[in-house]
C-alpha cells in the first residue's frame, strides 16, 4: 500500500500548482488517519459486586498493545518522559512502549550479566521508578536489587545479600515516600529453582532496605512471596504468594520503624484456582481508595479494602503484573504472558 501511495504522490507533485497545495495536505491527513493503529482487543470484566462499577466500567475495553514475549513483567510508568518499561524475563530484556511510537528496545541483559546458559529466567522481573526517578530492578540472574538513572550512567548495587548471604532470585520490589524499599525473594530465576545448590538462605522471604542502606529480613514464613505494594496511606505493606497450596494475598500492619508485624490473610484465591483459571497471585498495586489490583487466577483481581471480591479484568491469560499509568495515572497497564494490555479505569494511583 506504501508504494502505491508513494507512487500517487510523486505524480500528484509532479502537475500540481499553489492551488492544489490544500488538496494534498487534506490527503495526507487522510491517508495517515487510515494507517492508525487500530489497537486489538481481548477479554472482559467479570462482575462479582455493583460495586465495580464505581472502580471500572463493566464494558472497558481491554487493548493489547504489543505481543510476542516469552513472560512479559514488572511494568514500571516512566511519568517524566510519558512511556512505560517492562521486563521479559527469559529474554533478559527491559522493553520500552510509547503511545503513538510502539515498542522498543531499552536494556540489555536486564537481569544477568554473566555467561549463558544460566536459567529459564535470567532476566529482571520487577521494576519501579524510585522516588528520584531512577530505575530500580529485581535483578534475577545477578540476584540482586539494582538502580540506575534513565538518562546517563550504569547500574549500581542496591543491595545483593542479607547476613552474608546472597539472595534467591529478587522478584518484586515497593518503595515507600520515606525511601525504605520491600522486595520480595523467591526461587524462580535460578537454574533449579529451590532445589539449586547455589542457595545461600533457606528462605524465601521479604526483605527491608532502609534508607541507611541496611537490609533485613522481615518476612520470613512464606513459600512463595511475590507481588508487592503498599496501601494508599503506607500503613499497610500487601504481599502477593505464588504457591499453589496456598494461593494468598497478605496484608501487614508496619510499626514506626516501617517493619512488617501482625501479618493476616487478606484475600484466598483457593477458589478461584481450583476453577482452573489461569494464573496465580503475583504482582499488585492499590488505587487512589485503597482497592487492591492483584493479578491472580482469572487475571487482574479487584479486591475492596475490605477483602472483597468486587470482579476481574479477565485478559483470557496467565497475567503476571499490573502498574498504573498515562498522566492521570487512570489507566492499568498488564503484562499477560506473551503480551502487554491496558484498561482504563475511574480511580487510577500513583
Amino acid at each position: 500500500m506504501f508504494i502505491i501511495f508513494r507512487k500517487t504522490v510523486l505524480n500528484f507533485y509532479k502537475h500540481m500548482s499553489m492551488k492544489s497545495i490544500p488538496s494534498l495536505l487534506c490527503f495526507l491527513l487522510f491517508f495517515s488517519l487510515c494507517q492508525a493503529q487500530v489497537l486489538r482487543t481481548t477479554g472482559k470484566i467479570v462482575v462479582n459486586s455493583p460495586e465495580l462499577a464505581q472502580i471500572i466500567d463493566t464494558d472497558a475495553k481491554i487493548e493489547v498493545l504489543a505481543e510476542g514475549f516469552r513472560w512479559s513483567e514488572g511494568p514500571a510508568w516512566v511519568k517524566d518522559g510519558g512511556y512505560l518499561l517492562f521486563s521479559d524475563v527469559p529474554q533478559n530484556k527491559v522493553f520500552k512502549w510509547k503511545d503513538g511510537q510502539g515498542l522498543s528496545e531499552f536494556l540489555t541483559p536486564s537481569g544477568y550479566t554473566g555467561r549463558m546458559p544460566y536459567s529459564n529466567e535470567p532476566g529482571s522481573n520487577g521494576l519501579l521508578i524510585n522516588n528520584k526517578g531512577e530505575l530500580v530492578s529485581c535483578e534475577h540472574g545477578d540476584r540482586r536489587l539494582s538502580v540506575m538513572p534513565l538518562q546517563g550512567g550504569g547500574k549500581r548495587t542496591l543491595t545483593d545479600h542479607c547476613k552474608g548471604q546472597r539472595f534467591n532470585s529478587p522478584n518484586d520490589v515497593t518503595q515507600h515516600s520515606n525511601g525504605t524499599y520491600y522486595f520480595t525473594d523467591p526461587p524462580y530465576g535460578l537454574p533449579k529453582y529451590e532445589k539449586d545448590p547455589s542457595r545461600e538462605t533457606n528462605v524465601f522471604g521479604v526483605y527491608m532496605l532502609d534508607t541507611k542502606g541496611n537490609t533485613s529480613l522481615v518476612i520470613k514464613d512464606l513459600t512463595r512471596p511475590n507481588g508487592v505494594t503498599l496501601s494508599p496511606d503506607q500503613k499497610t505493606l500487601y504481599v502477593a504468594q505464588s504457591d499453589p497450596d496456598q494461593p494468598v494475598i497478605m496484608a501487614y500492619t508496619l510499626d514506626g520503624k516501617g517493619r512488617p508485624t501482625a501479618g493476616r490473610v487478606f484475600y484466598d484465591a483457593s477458589a478461584l484456582f481450583k476453577e482452573k483459571l489461569p494464573g496465580l497471585p503475583d504482582g499488585l498495586r492499590t488505587d487512589d481508595l485503597g482497592n487492591v489490583f492483584s493479578t491472580g487466577p482469572g487475571g487482574v483481581l479487584i479486591i475492596s479494602p475490605q477483602g472483597k471480591l468486587l470482579g476481574r479484568i479477565d485478559t483470557g491469560e496467565p497475567t503476571a503484573n499490573c502498574g498504573w499509568g498515562d498522566a492521570d495515572g487512570k489507566t492499568l497497564y498488564m503484562t499477560a504472558n506473551n503480551q502487554l494490555m491496558r484498561v482504563r479505569v475511574k480511580t487510577g494511583g500513583k
